[in-house]
This record gives structure tokens, sequence and C-alpha cells, in this order.
């Protein structure tokens, strides 16, 4: 598809027909600036749960502040616009979208959308940006990336997180799929799923805006940069019995090894359980107070350089 300078372009891409999602297609939109620049693509709700990033992407497209000086932007604002509609992280078929890449024209749904990003989508970028929300448990906007791969330490320090998280390629992810063909893509997480978050939208926002300053996009300058915090490993704290659980920390607070953190209390009464901090760090990831069972993840540790 040739777009010319400062022109836009909306089209979906058709990808199947499906007793129950009907037709479906993947929705792309494209805006090239006036001068030459490098290819930035934008995906989000891949999750069709995770909202934070779907709403980033429509103050940007509402604000032209999505439209780049030079350069283009590619935007995937609703990756799965079936698990979108119906508020699931799952598309038709079952399956988790961002397990099933680089995907299969001839596979399941999922499959055949990650393959229709693989090959429609995905050659044309320079760069990219993933943007997802938590699951169960909020997660404190951040970056993760390999921070040793060529180019992807640079492309995080630009955006400006709170934190950049050094997380190993899952098999199966848009990310990996991205690094075996030679694009870094990063994943920035913010928020919690079925949930808009101000704060995690607004990181979200003046991230990407950082980002397309570090790559000369924009001639408008950048947010102001936070300070950004390396995290080399995260360390799961588990509850140690069932229980009505609840946090005694914030999400994004800094914790010291022996501090309480969290409380499980049995439901037939008697002293809470104290759940303690096994080491120095930060709450990257909070669970909401809720009934949970033995060993259920509650709080996961970010531990700094």
């Amino acid at each position: 598809m040739f777009i010319p300078r400062g022109a836009s372009e909306f089209v979906g891409i058709e990808i199947a027909s499906h007793r129950r999602a009907g037709e479906v297609s993947l929705p792309v939109c494209v805006w090239r600036g006036e001068e030459d620049g490098p290819v930035l693509l934008i995906t989000a709700g891949i999750h069709g749960d995770e909202l934070n990033g779907v709403e980033a992407l429509r103050r940007m497209i509402s604000d032209g502040s999505i439209v780049p000086d030079a350069g283009t932007v590619i935007a995937l604002p609703i990756a799965n616009v079936w698990g979108f509609l119906n508020s699931s992280r799952f598309l038709p078929d079952g399956k988790d979208l961002n397990r099933g890449f680089p995907g299969s024209p001839s596979g399941t749904l999922s499959q055949k959308i990650a393959r229709a990003i693989m090959q429609h989508v995905l050659p044309a970028a320079d760069c990219g940006l993933d943007l997802h929300s938590g699951g169960a448990s909020e997660n404190y906007p951040h970056i993760r990336c390999v921070t040793g791969a060529p180019g992807q330490m640079e492309l995080a320090r630009a955006f400006a997180p709170p934190f950049i998280l050094d997380s190993p390629l899952t098999e199966g992810t848009f990310r990996k799929a991205a690094w075996l063909a030679g694009k870094n893509v990063l994943v920035f997480e913010g928020g919690q799923c079925r949930r808009l978050s101000e704060f995690a939208v607004s990181e979200c926002v003046n991230g990407i805006l950082r980002l397309m300053d570090y790559l000369g996009m924009t001639a408008s300058g950048a947010p102001e940069r936070n300070e950004t915090r390396i995290v080399k490993q995260t360390e799961i704290v588990r509850a140690s019995r069932a229980g009505d659980y609840s946090p005694l920390v914030s999400c994004g607070a800094e914790v010291r090894k022996g501090d309480i953190i969290a409380s499980v209390a049995r439901a037939e009464g008697g002293e809470p359980a104290a759940i303690t901090a096994c080491e120095n760090g930060y709450a990257l990831s909070v669970r909401h107070a809720q009934p949970v069972r033995e060993n259920d993840v509650l709080i996961n540790l970010g531990i700094p350089l």
C-alpha cells in the first residue's frame, strides 16, 4: 500500500469468517508525516480485556498527537476486536492471541490473525510497541524488554517509563516472533484488565510521545521524563494459606526485606497470617483484595540492579 507524504489510511485486513464472530478483520491505521523517517508500529488490544493501551491510542488519534511530522506510525488500535467487544482475553477459538505467533494461514482464528500481523504489518516497521495491561493483578507502568539485546535498551530508555524490566522472550508472543524476524518490539504494561487507569493511560501516551521524539518523528518536543529504575529480576510473593487476602502495600511502592506487605485471614476468624517481602524491591504488580487459595500469586516484587 502506497501512502503519500502527509496522508493517512484506515484499512481492514480480512482474516476469516467465523461461526461465532462473523467476518473477522484486522483494523490498521497508518499516518505518514511530511518528511521521511522511521516507521513505528504500535499494537493494542491483543488481549481484548486490556483497555489501557486501547484508550491511549484512542486519545492520541483523537487529539492528533499520533500523527508524525516525519516518518510513519502504523497502529493496530484493537488487534483482538472480538475479545474487546466481548470483554475477553481470548478469541472465540478459546486461544490467547499472544501465544499464537508467528501464526499460520491455515490454523485457528488466533493463528490466522497472528499470521496476518506478521505478514502484512510487521515487515513495514522499523520498531514497535505492544501495549498491555495486567490480568488479575494491577501492573505499575513499565516496559518489558531484553536489556542485553542490541537496540532494545535505547528504545526503552527513550520511552522513559518508571521501570524497565529485563524480561526473557516467551514462546508464542508477538515480541518474540518480532525479534526472530529482526524487529525490536517492546511491551508496555500498565494497570489491570477490564479497568481504565488514568495513570497507566497517561504514562503510556507520554512514553509514546517521548519515543517518537527520540526517533525524530515529531518537532513538538517530549513530555518530562520519569526517573527510570532497571529491574533485573522479579520475585513472586504467594499466599501462605487460603483465606481473605488484603494487600498492605500500594502498586509501585518500595519495600524492604521483611516488611509486612499483605495479610491473609481465615473466614472462621483468628489472627491473620502476615506476608513479608522476601527481598528489597518494588511492588511491580499487586493483586487486589479478594479471597485466595494457598500458593496463589499476590504480589510480584521487582528487584532492582
